[in-house]
């Protein structure tokens, strides 16, 4: 039933979505655990991946405008260390526009697969087991859940894209790695600058010595870690289906 519905979702989108019949890269023989979205689902994405490249623009906007307390608590030379989700809808926004106009760049991709996977699962992992609901309001919590979630959705897309080259690869964790360190072990300029935690305030005082602090910082390593795998492990099965058979 859902492959049905999902060939008439691509027939519908490459009747009526501007570029939605523009060619699509084919899917590629991976394991499930590598390429876990139906391929329809990710056909169905890629045709319409303008409406994707503005929903995720619209998500850098609010996730901006959602840090401006921490940005001003944040000094200024540190910054571009306090956005992660944000950072990571835009790095998957520009990827896709890059593929869709014809200047795919390996970079973005990795970025974006990082990015997208690594704050797409911390976020509802903090939520549910390390802040909880508290004072934040049920639409407001129910959307940080929900739409990080969506956002390892659409890293899955990129499989199709990109062969995740080492040196793509090696700046995505150099630059994810780094989040990590300033995050929760050496903030260099003042604390550290992960998002606040409702589960470190103690007495109205974030406290980083916290079990709160210690669980966002290991569910980060750890995604870090993960984020590494995938996108090697993509890699090997895309260039072992490339070998020459014997």
């Amino acid at each position: 039933m859902f492959e049905r519905l999902g060939r008439r979702l691509n027939a519908l989108a490459a009747r009526y979505v501007p570029g939605g019949d523009d060619p699509i890269p084919d899917a590629d023989a991976l394991p499930r655990y590598l390429a876990p979205l139906p391929s329809w689902l990710e056909a169905f994405g890629l045709r319409v991946v303008w409406l994707v490249v503005l929903t995720n623009l619209a998500g850098t906007a609010f996730g901006f405008w959602y840090y401006r307390f921490q940005f001003a608590g944040t000094e200024p030379v540190m910054w571009a260390f306090v956005p992660d989700s944000p950072l990571a809808t835009l790095f998957i926004a520009l990827a896709l526009a890059a593929w869709r106009l014809g200047r795919h760049s390996e970079y973005l991709a990795a970025l974006a697969f990082f990015g997208c996977i690594k704050l797409g699962a911390w976020t509802p992992f903090v939520q549910l087991f390390v802040n909880g609901q508290g004072a934040t309001p049920t639409w407001l919590y129910q959307f940080l859940i929900w739409s990080h979630a969506a956002m390892v959705v659409q890293a899955f897309l990129l499989h199709r894209l990109a062969d995740f080259r080492v040196r793509a690869v090696a700046v995505a964790l150099v630059w994810y790695g780094l989040n990590d360190v300033v995050d929760y072990f050496v903030p260099v300029v003042g604390e550290p600058h992960h998002t606040y935690l409702s589960g470190e305030l103690v007495g109205g005082v974030l406290d980083h010595t916290t079990t709160a602090h210690d669980l966002a910082a290991a569910c980060a390593v750890v995604l870090t870690m993960t984020c590494v795998f995938l996108a090697l492990a993509t890699r090997a099965w895309k260039l072992r289906d490339r070998r020459p058979q014997a």
